[in-house]
C-alpha cells in the first residue's frame, strides 16, 4: 500500500517536472535562444555590466579597413562604378528554419532591404535586380532598375518558403538577363543560399563555365554550412564565398558587397560612356512618362536628346537608350576612386599631463570630449595629414558616409578664400 502511494507521488512529481520544463520552454524560449547572459561582463567592483559592443564593432571595422588598405597599397586598382547586380535569394523550404530568429527568410529579407538602400547610396549609377528560388524554379521578382523602393516592395510581397532549391536554374536565369547589359557595365551576382543541396535539371559545371565566359562575378553567402559547389562557383568567377554564423555576421557580409569591388584583371578595359544630364520638368507641364506609359503633371525629367519624359534618375532612356544621370550621382561615385586613408590609432598615454599636452580635449568632428571617466584618455584616432583627433564614431562616419576629412577640408578652405579675395 505504501509502495503504491510512493509510486503515485513519484509519478505526480515527474509529471510536474515535465510541465515545468514545458512551461519554461514556452515563455523563456526567447531569452534562452538569445543567450542574453553572454552579453554581460564583470567590472572592477564585481558588478555585472553590459559588454561595450561599440568598441568591439570599431575594432572589427578598423581591422577590415586595414586589410582593404593593405591590399590596395602600392597598387593601382580599377573599380567598376557602373554595376549591374542581381541578388538571388533562396526561398526554398530551408529558408523556414528558425536557427536565425524568427526565421532565415525574415532575416534575409530584413538585411537585403538595408543592403539595397546602402548599395544605391554608394553606387548611384548602378542597377539592381531580384531573383528568388522556390520549388526548384528561379523567378524574376524585379528587372534591373535604380529605384530602391520598387525592389523592396516586390521583395516584401513574395516572402514564402516552398520546395527545393536549384542553383543552376538561378544561374541560367541571371545569365540570360546580364548577358544583355552593355560591355562597360560590371556584371555581378550575389546569392543568399539557405539550402544544403541543389536540385538541378542538368550539368551545373557547364553553367558555371558559361557564367565565367560571360564575365559574371558570382558571390555566395551561405546560411547553413559550406558547400563545395558554391565555393567552386566563386573561385571560377572571381567572387567571394562566406558562411554567416549569426545575424550580425550576415549583415556585415552583405554590406561588404556594397562598395564596388576591384575589376577582374583581364576584363578591366577603359571605356568612354555617353551620358545625358536631363532638366527637371516645369511645374504644371503635362507629358506621358516613357517608363510607365502614364500621364505625369509637373514631375520627372526631360531627356536632352529625344525630349522624352522619365520619372527618376539615374536611368536609361527607353526611347533613345541614352544613360541619364545628374551631377550629384557622379560626385558620389567619385570617392571610390580616391578613398580616405585609414586614421591612426592613438596609444593610451600614462599620465594626465601628457594626455592634455598631446591630445585635444574634444573630437574635431562632433566636439565631444575625448576624456573618459576619471579624466582618462578615451579611445580615439588621428588623421595622418591634418593631425586632428577624432572619436571612434566620427572615424566610422567619415570613412563610410562623409568620405572627406573635416580637418583636411578646414585647412584647404582658407587658401581658396584668400585666392578669391585677391
Amino acid at each position: 500500500m505504501m509502495s503504491n502511494q510512493r509510486k503515485r507521488l513519484n509519478g505526480e512529481r515527474e509529471e510536474d517536472d515535465e510541465e515545468d520544463a514545458e512551461g519554461i520552454g514556452e515563455w523563456e524560449r526567447a531569452y534562452v535562444d538569445d543567450r542574453s547572459w553572454e552579453a554581460l561582463q564583470e567590472d572592477e567592483s564585481g558588478l555585472l555590466r553590459p559588454i561595450d559592443n561599440s568598441a568591439i564593432y570599431h575594432a572589427q571595422y578598423r581591422r577590415r579597413l586595414r586589410i582593404l588598405s593593405a591590399a590596395a597599397a602600392g597598387t593601382r586598382i580599377q573599380k567598376g562604378l557602373i554595376r549591374y547586380l542581381y541578388i538571388v535569394i533562396d526561398f526554398s523550404r530551408a529558408a523556414a528554419e528558425t536557427d536565425f530568429r524568427p526565421s532565415r527568410m525574415a532575416i534575409m529579407a530584413k538585411h537585403v532591404e538595408a543592403f539595397i538602400r546602402e548599395f544605391f547610396d554608394q553606387n548611384p549609377l548602378s542597377q539592381i535586380g531580384l531573383v528568388s528560388i522556390k520549388n526548384g524554379v528561379a523567378h524574376t521578382l524585379t528587372d534591373l532598375g535604380g529605384s530602391p523602393e520598387s525592389h523592396i516592395q516586390a521583395l516584401m510581397g513574395k516572402l514564402e518558403a516552398l520546395g527545393d532549391s536549384s542553383l543552376q536554374n538561378a544561374l541560367e536565369l541571371v545569365h540570360e538577363h546580364l548577358n544583355q547589359v552593355p560591355s562597360y557595365g560590371h556584371r555581378e551576382v550575389l546569392i543568399l543560399y539557405s539550402a544544403l543541396c541543389t536540385c538541378d535539371p542538368g550539368d551545373i559545371m557547364e553553367t558555371i563555365q558559361k557564367c565565367k565566359k560571360s564575365k559574371l562575378r558570382c558571390s555566395v553567402i551561405g546560411l547553413s554550412a559550406e558547400m563545395f559547389i558554391c565555393k567552386h562557383l566563386c573561385q571560377e568567377t572571381g567572387g567571394l564565398y562566406s558562411v554567416a554564423v549569426d545575424e550580425v555576421h550576415l549583415k556585415d557580409l552583405l554590406l561588404e558587397h556594397a562598395p564596388p569591388p576591384p575589376a577582374i584583371a583581364e576584363f578591366a578595359v577603359a571605356n568612354l560612356i555617353k551620358m545625358g544630364f536631363p532638366q527637371r520638368a516645369a511645374e504644371g507641364s503635362m507629358a506621358i512618362c516613357s517608363c510607365h506609359k502614364d500621364v505625369k503633371i509637373g514631375a520627372g525629367y526631360t531627356c536632352p536628346r529625344c525630349k522624352a519624359r522619365v520619372c527618376e534618375l539615374p536611368t536609361e532612356c527607353t526611347i533613345c537608350g541614352l544613360t541619364l544621370v545628374s551631377s550629384p550621382h557622379l560626385a558620389r561615385s567619385y570617392h571610390h576612386l580616391f578613398p580616405i586613408a585609414p586614421f591612426d590609432e592613438v596609444p593610451t598615454l600614462s599620465s594626465l599631463n601628457d594626455s592634455r599636452r598631446k591630445l585635444g580635449k574634444c573630437c574635431f568632428g562632433c566636439q565631444q570630449s575625448l576624456l573618459g571617466a576619471g579624466n582618462k584618455q578615451g579611445a580615439c584616432v588621428t588623421c595622418r595629414n591634418c593631425k586632428h583627433y577624432f572619436c571612434l564614431d566620427c572615424d566610422i562616419y567619415i570613412h563610410e558616409s562623409l568620405h572627406n576629412c573635416p580637418g583636411c577640408e578646414s585647412i584647404r578652405r582658407p587658401k581658396s578664400v584668400s585666392l578669391m579675395e585677391e
